[in-house]
């Protein structure tokens, strides 16, 4: 088991299965819907033109590659389809580390050389992103081998394991034949997408959010900047934006949808399931710095009679953001804000316990039309984590939550 650098490997001298001279190595390939760590095979420059030796008629890599078969075993490239080039598609390439939640630019790729039998395997371990890849590739050739190898010596290594990075690919065609996903992007928390995806060019910030499971798209996009959240909403069709829509909380694809045009609004709301886009309609026609403009309409109201018991199984089925799930709202029969219920007092109650009895006083609500400042201001005195909003019949209308003012706030500084 050994270690190599692409760019040794690169240019290097392959000889046949007799010791006859070949060529020297063009590309190190990968067949990513095969094996995403293996090379697969070689693509050799001949005087005959370009060949491909397949890595498991490779003998050994040791200063040269020499292959267990003679050329003409060897078929000619035939472009370079479902084929995911090191040197074409990784060097001085940026790729997302998702151990780092950071973009990185490619200065070589660590590769790693087992033997099997009487051939090599060959495999990415990591992509170096340090001073030491971009050293080697500069000074190879320029310098005495051996000294360059004293000098690489010298400087420690910064390589990000295979495992940890999310390759960016914009060809939508391209990124289906070659399995290109971010799975591992996906597992990070939405902030963190978020920071990425604003380091991204923004063809590849289309490229992952095309690719972004949309309850996870949905959840980054709301953590993401408004100038760059417009223009991603701009990029994308109208139907991948609706199903990333109706997976955000009604307020927040509301606040979007307002800085478009009206055409382009109009035909998203369409692509939107009726139920959402009737939701996300409804608060666009209130002001956006308005109490009512920053409300979410998906929140727990319950009758003045119902029971702990009824809490939570309400808890239990409900499928809304669970920013607003830390109370309960209580109303009459005509919907009108009769009390709120912190989440913590539920947990210590008995069952059959009436919601009633566990009400936090005293009752703080805001009318729809109040400022952002007197939001502002009534979530600092009393400390809140909701706070409902009446119409003028004290009829609740929809719930703002402390994440709202946070957005709020970062508009302002």
């Amino acid at each position: 088991m050994s270690a190599l650098a692409l760019t040794d490997l690169l240019g290097a001298p392959v000889v046949d299965s007799a010791g006859q001279p070949c060529g020297r190595v063009r590309e190190v390939c990968l067949t990513p819907q095969e094996d995403r760590i293996r090379i697969s095979l070689l693509i050799v420059k001949t005087k005959i033109g370009d060949r491909a030796l397949p890595l498991h008629s490779v003998a050994s890599i040791n200063g040269g590659v020499r292959a267990s078969t003679v050329l003409g075993d060897w078929g000619p490239s035939q472009g370079f389809e479902g084929l995911f080039l090191l040197e074409r598609d990784l060097l001085d390439q940026q790729v997302i580390d998702v151990h780092g939640r950071k973009v990185v630019r490619v200065n070589d790729v660590d590769l790693l050389q087992e033997s099997l039998g009487n051939r090599s395997v060959l495999k990415v371990l990591s992509v170096d992103v340090g001073a030491r890849g971009a050293i080697r590739r500069l000074l190879k050739g320029v310098v005495p081998a051996g000294a360059l190898h004293l000098l690489l010596n010298q400087i420690p290594p910064r390589s990000i394991p295979w495992d940890f990075v999310d390759l960016i690919e914009t060809d939508p065609a391209r990124r289906v034949k070659l399995k290109i996903s971010h799975d591992r992007l996906a597992k990070l928390h939405p902030a963190d997408i978020a920071d990425i995806v604003e380091e991204l060019a923004p063809d590849e910030r289309e490229a992952v959010f095309e690719t972004l499971d949309e309850e996870v798209a949905a959840e980054a996009l709301e953590e993401v900047e408004p100038r760059v959240q417009k223009a991603i909403i701009e990029s994308l069709d109208s139907d991948r934006v609706a199903d990333i829509m109706e997976e955000m909380e009604p307020d927040a694809a509301a606040d979007l949808l307002a800085d478009l045009s009206q055409e382009r609004t109009e035909k998203i709301l369409e692509e939107m399931a009726p139920e959402e886009a009737q939701e996300v309609s409804g608060l666009l026609e209130f002001k956006e710095d308005s109490a009512a403009g920053r409300m979410t309409t998906e929140f727990i109201a319950l009758p003045v009679t119902a029971t702990a018991h009824d809490a939570v199984e309400a808890l239990r089925h409900y499928e809304g953001g669970v920013e607003t799930v830390s109370t309960i709202f209580l109303v009459d029969t005509h919907n009108t804000l009769s009390g709120m219920v912190p989440l913590s007092k539920l947990v210590l109650a008995a069952p059959t316990t009436p919601l009633l009895a566990l009400t936090q006083e005293p009752l703080i609500s805001c009318h729809a039309n109040a400022s952002d400042r007197d939001v502002a201001e009534l979530f600092d005195k009393y400390n809140l984590l909701t706070l409902p909003v009446i119409d003028d019949r004290n009829t609740l209308t929809g719930v703002i939550t402390s994440d709202d003012v946070i957005s709020l706030l970062r508009e302002t500084l």
